[in-house]
């Protein structure tokens, strides 16, 4: 069989090692980074991961979502709004208590794959390679090893996959032979993260921990994911000039007792000032390309193909997809991997473009629209229509999260419901219009109705 290399060791590519390993090709894995096992602190993104359907259907093909679901993770069953007055809410994420999503550390799942990864004796890892420099056409890859800046180490293989994020060498390399497009997106909102930790009396949960807690404040909002050690981690989106206006202690203090002034007892003063000031403001960004394969002999999977903003908590979860829809197409085709490349490419771009806009736009219904009427009346709506037809209406979040309906699917789904739900709306008009006129002639106050409007328009 080819043999593969999957560029980046990390979660998507440690997925996608282990699902062509389980099909017999030897794979070997190059992560830039060290082990995170053996460090006490981890560099690079820390925000919370929430586990949804698609990623758990691909845990679950490895045989791991119920050590995840059992041990290691944190049921949210809704959004837990909190007001400036602190007054709190609760928005369920679901239709029923079967749909909820998994609060799990983003070391922790980097660490079980890792693990999951070393059962197979047909991959090898190899930590602290950084992609240099490649010729995709001959499978030659060059890595400059971080334990010796000066030395190199050159490698071929038959297939590369580059699973190496939104900054992916790979993808760079495949830019320059075809007609590739790309675009990438920074949006003017960065993040800090920050900690709530456990109560001091009595080492608990200083807030309500089956939710995801959101802080909704209109153009920025804060939000806390539950752990496993009875901490939350918090993190303030917002745009980079609120962070830039924020210049001392009295500043933070004062923004925060204007803003979030529950959430100060709960962070601790001192912490919230040391924190903040310690981290610059990280940015977000979106990232789009087509086509994921070059002919049949590379393939971008999870962020170095569609990186996206966190809002819809799809990032991980359409990653994971990928490399089980990768393992479902092979499958299919006889285990050909070459044959698979342009097929999955296909198959698989409109859907991540969708969910990219899609994860987009969720910021505005996460930090402003939850506080709107319409929105909270749509959402009654959407769950009577859904308990009334549960096979044909389900509502569009639902479908993202709890089902693997694809996601352009989903969105022509949504656009149906639009459409049914503005039809509804005109006849009950013209209903309420009719029978208000044939009460009015059946009482004889039609002509009254008729020369009141006379007179008001002469």
């Amino acid at each position: 069989m080819d043999s593969i290399a999957v560029v980046g060791g990390g979660l998507v590519g440690s997925m996608a090692a282990c699902f062509l390993a389980r099909k017999g090709y030897h794979v070997d894995v190059y992560e830039m980074r060290d082990d995170p096992r053996t460090q006490e602190q981890v560099v690079g993104k820390s925000i919370n991961m929430a586990l949804s359907e698609r990623g758990r259907s691909a845990l679950r093909s490895l045989g791991l979502e119920t050590q995840i679901l059992e041990n290691y993770s944190i049921k949210m069953f809704a959004r837990l709004i909190h007001d400036v007055s602190g007054r709190k809410r609760a928005i369920p994420y679901g239709t029923n208590r079967d749909q909820y999503l998994l609060s799990i550390s983003r070391r922790y799942l980097n660490e079980l794959m890792l693990t999951e990864v070393e059962k197979f004796n047909n991959i090898s890892v190899n930590f602290r390679h950084k992609l240099v420099g490649a010729n995709l056409d001959e499978g030659k890859m060059t890595f400059l090893l971080d334990d010796d800046k000066q030395r190199q180490r050159h490698q071929k293989a038959d297939i590369i996959i580059g699973c190496d994020g939104a900054f992916s060498s790979v993808r760079r390399a495949m830019v320059k032979l075809i007609r590739f497009n790309y675009s990438q997106q920074y949006i003017e909102h960065g993040y800090i993260e920050l900690s709530i930790p456990p109560r001091a009396a009595d080492g608990q949960y200083a807030m309500e921990v089956n939710y995801l807690h959101i802080w909704p404040r209109g153009s920025f909002m804060m939000i806390a994911l539950p752990n496993l050690d009875h901490s939350f981690t918090v993190t303030l989106f917002m745009p980079f000039r609120y962070y830039e206006s924020i210049l001392d202690r009295n500043d933070l203090l004062n923004f925060f007792k204007q803003y979030f002034p529950d959430s100060i007892p709960l962070i601790g003063e001192e912490e919230l000032v040391k924190v903040f000031f310690a981290n610059s403001p990280q940015p977000l960004i979106s990232i789009k390309c087509q086509p994921y394969n070059y002919l049949d002999k590379v393939l971008l999977m999870g962020d170095a193909a569609h990186a996206m903003v966190p809002f819809f908590g799809q990032g991980m979860n359409c990653g994971f997809e990928d490399c089980l829809i990768l393992d479902e197409l092979l499958t299919a085709n006889n285990n050909n991997l070459r044959k698979v490349l342009p097929v999955y490419s296909d198959q698989r771009l409109g859907n991540c473009h969708t969910i990219i806009d899609l994860a987009m736009d969720n910021y505005v219904e996460m930090r402003d629209l939850v506080n709107s009427r319409t929105f909270l009346v749509r959402k009654q709506l959407d769950r009577l229509l859904n308990w009334v037809f549960p096979r044909h209406w389900i509502p569009l979040y639902s479908m993202v999260t709890f089902t693997r309906i694809p996601y352009q699917q989903c969105i022509q789904d949504r656009r149906w419901q639009d459409r049914v739900i503005a039809r509804c709306q005109t006849v009950s008009i013209v209903t309420f219009l009719c029978t208000f006129l044939y009460v009015t002639y059946r009482t004889g106050k039609l002509n009254l109705l008729h020369d009141h409007l006379v007179l008001n328009f002469q």
